[in-house]
């Protein structure tokens, strides 16, 4: 996904005058050795580990007309400076695309200071945010494309996971299989859908599939829905969009399990994967809890 990220950040520049890509030194040595750097000077601009004058610069160059294009690691992009995001870009009612790496814990051998599950739940405080969560190269590239000729605030979360197969990008809920009336209703995010397939593939579920989750397709949701019981899976802090099923569903009888990213830290880092399995986020953990969810009301 980042590798797509960078192809196509580079060919928007050739295409837009009015874009800028501002970095804090992370990913500055590719758009030098692409040649981008050359091709555009002054406006790939690397600010250094300064995540705040990331922020701030960023949000100068929208003020001069120019739509930025924000990248670094998530935490790096989200949590550090939120401040300056919230202020910056959402007071002075700015715009900006905003693109980070690292997901939840794609880096997690360095650590928890390049982890951050809770970055779509703290953008999500914030008013007139677009959240993007790709699952497949193929959505990087159409959902980059469709922000940077955009004029608001928006946010892409890129990970190392991907499916594998792209789902045309439609801004909301698009049906990948169906279920009776009677079963379960498993709304998958982003780069959950393979392990949603894969630990629902006998069961007798409706699959719904997003790579945008604000705003949320509440109306997708309603007119999808095939059963009550409705299980979330997202690769970020579990339960970051219940509150958005919740109130789309308010008039109808549902009850929901929201599955990912625990509020506990493992402090064995080790690969995304085992964090993946330490979270019931890999398709044997994604089973076995709607299985049990759907025992409840047996």
């Amino acid at each position: 996904m980042r590798d797509r990220f960078m192809s196509v950040s580079g060919v928007l520049l050739d295409e837009r005058p009015d874009l800028a890509v501002v970095l804090a030194d992370i990913g500055y040595g590719y758009f030098q050795q692409a040649g981008v750097v050359t091709r555009h000077p002054g406006r790939v601009l690397n600010v250094g580990i300064r995540e705040q004058l990331l922020i701030g610069f960023a949000a100068g160059l929208a003020m001069e007309e120019f739509r930025p294009i924000v990248h670094t690691y998530a935490p790096f992009l989200v949590e550090r400076p939120f401040e300056q995001v919230k202020l910056d870009f959402g007071h002075q009612g700015l715009g900006g695309v905003f693109v980070s790496v690292g997901a939840s814990y794609d880096a997690a051998a360095a650590g928890r200071t390049h982890q951050a599950p809770e970055d779509v739940a703290l953008i999500s405080t914030l008013p007139g945010w677009r959240v993007h969560v790709p699952g497949h190269p193929d959505e990087v590239e159409a959902i980059l494309r469709s922000a940077a000729g955009g004029t608001g605030l928006d946010y892409i979360r890129l990970s190392e996971s991907t499916n594998v197969d792209a789902v045309p990008i439609s801004g909301g809920l698009t049906p990948i299989r169906g279920g009776s009336t009677t079963a379960v209703t498993v709304i998958a995010v982003g780069p959950c859908l393979a392990p949603v397939l894969d630990a629902t593939a006998d069961l007798d579920a409706t699959v719904l599939y997003t790579a945008t989750v604000r705003p949320f397709d509440a109306e997708g949701l309603r007119t999808f829905l095939a059963a009550p019981a409705v299980v979330l899976v997202e690769p970020y802090l579990a339960g970051t969009s219940s509150a958005e099923v919740s109130e789309a569903l308010k008039g109808s009888p549902h009850r929901l399990l929201a599955l990912g990213v625990a509020r506990r830290e493992h402090r064995h880092y080790g690969s995304r994967w085992e964090h993946d399995r330490a979270h019931g986020l890999d398709a044997e953990g994604i089973r076995r809890s709607v299985t049990e969810f759907l025992a409840l009301a047996a």
